[in-house]
């Protein structure tokens, strides 16, 4: 009995510490550009028992500006990633602060950072899988919003590499709307006063970065439920004086990569071309409302390679409130 108690207390030890912060240094990385990220490094974190045959493998990217810290929210028994049936992998994106970005880059600081692409997000997680943890295969690649375009990115560069597929609220390429509001993001960064190139002491555009996510994360309507006037007000006049939020510098990063994804780039820009190559059975979900990602490309592309489809329709746009219905269809799909 005290062996077995034992034995119980190190798994959990280790288990708790491979929820922690994790790095993989990559060294110097080849772009998709042909410029060289230097000492490049990846965040993760680990939940879950890998079973023996590393079948239950699940891949979670963060978000546009989203941390793997962030994203733990949505792992556990019986979230949308549950960990007491799969082993996940939460993969902190390039640009978002802790793996290497303009704001903690020693030999390519700030705007001396060179442009990446969602690509290179997708390839240096493919290399932390493949020649870090070892892993040759997973059952699923999921994520939401800039991580639901990564999938998609997995989809046709790493297409033998997974079982299934679920980007949400994602795009395989950025709609004519979506390009606009991102450009927008990055102007009223750079036409900012603080600015100075890059090279700020305050954060630039502070109140600016509240305000479009005002806009684009939520609905009219649906804002206007949950937010009074004064509230409004408030937010605004404190984002302003505040030094909160999103580094600039990396935001433009991720803004400026998910501006160029275009998934049938390597097809001729043919997606019916990008369409035949994907293997992995996909559940594509969008929201009808979004305004950050207009679900139009994702809708379209989903018909293309004959996906299976969930449309949200909670009123609710980027930020779903149907969470329950997304963590739904997430499990039966993987149970298929």
């Amino acid at each position: 009995m005290r062996r077995f108690c034992r034995l119980v207390l190190l798994f959990t030890a280790s288990a708790a510490f491979s929820q922690q912060q994790q790095f993989a240094n990559l060294g110097d990385f080849k772009l998709q550009s042909g410029e060289i990220l230097r000492d490049c490094r990846i965040g993760y974190r680990a939940f879950g028992q890998l079973n023996a045959d590393k079948s239950n493998v699940i891949l979670f990217p963060t978000w546009a500006g989203g941390t793997t810290e962030q994203l733990a929210r949505n792992v556990g028994a019986g979230k949308l990633a549950d960990s007491s049936k799969y082993y996940i992998i939460l993969v902190d994106a390039l640009s978002n602060g802790v793996s290497s970005s303009p704001s903690n880059s020693t030999l390519q600081p700030h705007m001396q950072f060179p442009k990446i692409t969602v690509g290179d997000m997708v390839k240096t997680e493919h290399e932390l899988l493949t020649k870090f943890l070892h892993l040759e295969h997973v059952k699923l690649v999921m994520g939401i919003s800039m991580g639901g375009m990564q999938t998609f990115q997995w989809t046709v560069q790493y297409p033998d590499f997974m079982d299934k597929a679920i980007p949400i609220v994602g795009s395989p390429r950025p709609a004519p709307y979506d390009l606009a509001h991102l450009q927008a993001q990055i102007d009223a960064i750079e036409n900012d006063p603080d600015w100075h190139g890059g090279d700020y002491a305050k954060n630039p555009a502070r109140g600016a970065e509240y305000e479009f996510g005002a806009i684009l994360l939520s609905t009219p309507a649906h804002f206007n439920q949950t937010h009074s006037r004064e509230q409004v007000l408030s937010a605004i006049a404190h984002a302003k004086q505040s030094n909160e939020g999103s580094d600039a510098n990396n935001k433009i990063r991720q803004a400026e990569a998910m501006m160029a994804l275009d998934i049938s780039s390597a097809f001729g820009g043919s997606m019916e071309k990008a369409a035949t190559v994907i293997k992995a059975k996909t559940l594509v979900i969008v929201a009808k409302e979004d305004h950050a990602a207009t679900p139009g490309p994702a809708t379209d592309f989903a018909r293309l390679m004959h996906a299976e489809f969930l449309e949200l329709d909670d009123g609710c746009g980027h930020q779903y409130c149907d969470g329950e219905g997304v963590r739904k269809a997430v499990a039966d799909f993987l149970e298929r």
